[in-house]
């Protein structure tokens, strides 16, 4: 595809956004996990040097009560000689010597451990910072699956309406599902997992911030949520793009797994009647056969408010058929397709893939009794394909 000043092409927003995920996701991971060790340590240091120096500080206090009395005893011995003994002298004498040097010794400790405190305390401060760092990183991504957001829908439209107007053949479909593919493996193996890590890293540090524990709980919490829904973005733009399950399992249980989440999501009732498939069909046609599907349920979700959804696939030897049939509201379908208007352009995209694949589509659709949509593809061969 040509690359348009106004709509970016899918390469363009591709690689840009690549770029953005790449340059962040391994600094946000790092960093991550090394200020959740490296802030468990200190604090757990910290809580037992705090201890430490509270137990110092007691002892310290309980000495010096014993060293005053002693320094006491030794000035009564002193002034009265006659009174007391020798030993008695030696003995409280070498008692005041005893605890002096234990107070000193006590008091070095405690400095030596409010020392230590304090570094903790700035190590502690640096941790704080590169969090700061992770967040703003978390920002970047933000914006890069912004950007990724905002244009991948308009470009589809795009190649929707190229379809629409006939300027398309079966290889650009082939192309675009491949893209397709790419970028939701791409999105899925990175930035959807590092999201995902940094929700639980937010979750850990809300725990252990104790500087100011009702701004820290604020700010991470925003920080959860903007992370969460981007992370629920991403997930959602992968199956727009391509439903894994399509690649993995076939088109049967891709379509069963679309379905089940159409039905919990949107509260229609849709009957899904396949015929027993034996053996994969052509990638080709198992898109297009998703695809129209995909949009025939968000046509009736989005116009049609039908209460029920019937979905018949018959797959023979030589061809499929698909029947779509919902209870909805109907439309008049000559001005649909007729009309310019973007509202159309989903069952023309329906129509354009049919017939490339050298199929027949037909809608009939009556106001007020619903809308059937029926399908009929040839099953070629990889050579034809």
């Amino acid at each position: 595809m040509k690359k348009n000043s106004v709509v970016p092409s899918l390469e363009e927003i591709i690689e840009e956004t690549i770029t953005a995920i790449e340059n962040s996701k391994n600094q946000i991971f790092d960093i991550a996990e090394n200020a959740r060790i490296e802030m468990e340590r200190i604090l757990q240091k910290l809580e037992s040097v705090k201890q430490k120096v509270i137990e110092v500080i007691n002892e310290l206090e309980r000495i010096e009560r014993l060293e005053k009395a002693a320094r006491v005893r030794l000035m009564e011995v002193s002034r009265d000689i006659k009174k007391y003994k020798e030993e008695d002298i030696r003995k409280a004498y070498l008692n005041a010597s005893n605890l002096q040097a234990e107070v000193r010794i006590l008091e070095n400790k405690e400095n030596q451990l409010r020392e230590e405190r304090t570094e903790l305390e700035r190590q502690y401060k640096r941790q704080l910072d590169t969090v700061a760092k992770a967040e703003r990183l978390v920002s970047h991504v933000g914006v890069a699956l912004n950007y990724l957001m905002k244009n991948i829908q308009g470009l589809n439209n795009k190649l929707e309406e190229i379809e629409a107007r006939g300027n398309l053949g079966s290889r650009i479909i082939k192309a675009q599902e491949e893209e397709r593919r790419r970028v939701a493996r791409e999105i899925h193996d990175g930035p959807a997992q590092s999201m995902a890590n940094i929700v639980l890293r937010a979750e850990f540090c809300e725990r252990l911030l104790d500087k100011d524990v009702v701004l820290a709980k604020k700010e991470i919490h925003q920080l959860k949520e903007l992370v969460r829904n981007s992370l629920k973005d991403v997930r959602k733009i992968i199956y727009d793009l391509r439903p894994m399950a399509l690649d993995d399992l076939g088109l049967i249980p891709a379509l069963n797994r679309y379905i089940e989440e159409f039905i919990e999501r949107f509260g229609i009732i849709v009957r899904f009647l396949p015929s027993e498939i034996r053996m994969r069909l052509p990638n080709t046609l198992e898109v297009t056969i998703f695809r129209v599907i995909q949009e025939a349920l968000q046509n009736v979700q989005k116009h049609s408010g039908a209460r029920k959804v019937v979905i018949n696939l018959l797959v023979a030897e030589m061809e499929v058929s698909l029947d779509i049939k919902d209870d909805g509201r109907g439309f008049p379908v000559a001005e649909v397709f007729a009309d310019n208007d973007r509202d159309g352009y989903g069952l023309l995209g329906m129509k354009e893939r049919v017939e490339l694949l050298q199929g027949q589509f037909n809608i009939q659709s009556v106001t007020g009794k619903g809308t059937d949509i029926k399908i009929i593809i040839p099953i070629q061969s990889p050579d034809e394909e």
